[in-house]
């Protein structure tokens, strides 16, 4: 069996399991009523009802995301190796003449090709319904924001994806990796967020625009962030949306943490015993 067969074997067994405990479709429908009810029902607390402007909708969007998405991916990938391996499973995998690495590449690619399809699907039906229902003359960017934003999106899972995988091989129990990837997101989506936001309001003299693009660049979440809201009116944290790096520099932050990421999960898996 050929290197990529196997890859694509082992891909689409977990797009399977995640098939047939209907994982796709619940979360499917939890990005998309969260995605419709930021983007058509989020003046409702104003007493109205209206489409927000883009930059406005995507500073909003980019919000809620940053919470859903990272927890959504690692509880997708938290027991894709100590939960097989209670079962047996990963040592019966271990048998046949296949490396680990292709073992690991298998299931991100299933993984993200299950998390890919369903941020596409809510995120591409709230796009579509915007540019039916919204501002004829916007259409244009509405396309180019929201092809922007489903892309940073399945980013930021495939992140979250391998940190989830990190904390199943470093683990031995899997009720041991639940407490470890809730540890995992808190860290990186709320205290750390909140110790930037400090620092943002906190007008600090010594703090420039070099300091905030490194300290957004230690936490994909913020890169996330800085992606979807650069050049932004919306968003109050000026120094965030007006990174210097460009969209490109954000995008190879991006992947340079998907490529670390997978590098150190790949050598905790090869020294990991059975």
């Amino acid at each position: 069996m050929m290197p990529q067969s196997v890859v694509m074997v082992i891909a689409q067994k977990e797009i399977k399991d995640s098939l047939r405990n209907r994982w796709v479709i619940f979360i499917s429908m939890i990005f998309l009523i969260l995605a419709l009810s930021v983007t058509f029902a989020g003046s409702a607390v104003a007493g109205h009802l209206a489409i927000p402007e883009l930059d406005i909708l995507m500073s909003s969007l980019s919000t809620v995301s940053v919470f859903i998405i990272p927890l959504a991916a690692m509880l997708v990938s938290y027991d894709a190796f100590v939960g097989e391996d209670e079962s047996g499973t990963l040592l019966l995998l271990m048998s046949y003449p296949i490396s680990r690495l292709q073992i690991l590449m298998g299931k991100l690619l299933g993984h993200s090709v299950i998390l890919g399809g369903t941020i596409s699907f809510a995120f591409g039906i709230t796009g579509l319904l915007l540019m039916q229902f919204g501002d004829g003359d916007n259409v244009q960017a509405t396309f180019s924001l929201f092809a922007q934003f489903i892309f940073s999106s399945i980013l930021l899972a495939i992140t979250f994806i391998l940190l989830g995988y990190i904390v199943s091989l470093k683990s031995s129990e899997k009720a041991k990796a639940v407490g470890s990837i809730l540890f995992v997101w808190f860290l990186f989506v709320l205290i750390y967020d909140l110790l930037l936001l400090t620092i943002l309001v906190a007008d600090l003299s010594f703090i420039n625009q070099y300091i905030i693009n490194i300290l957004i660049a230690l936490n994909p979440t913020d890169l996330y962030r800085a992606i979807n809201l650069i050049g932004s009116d919306a968003n109050n944290l000026g120094m965030l949306s007006s990174s210097t790096w460009g969209m490109l520099a954000l995008y190879g932050v991006m992947l340079l943490w998907i490529s670390g990421l997978l590098f150190i999960a790949s050598q905790i898996f090869k020294k990991r015993t059975l």
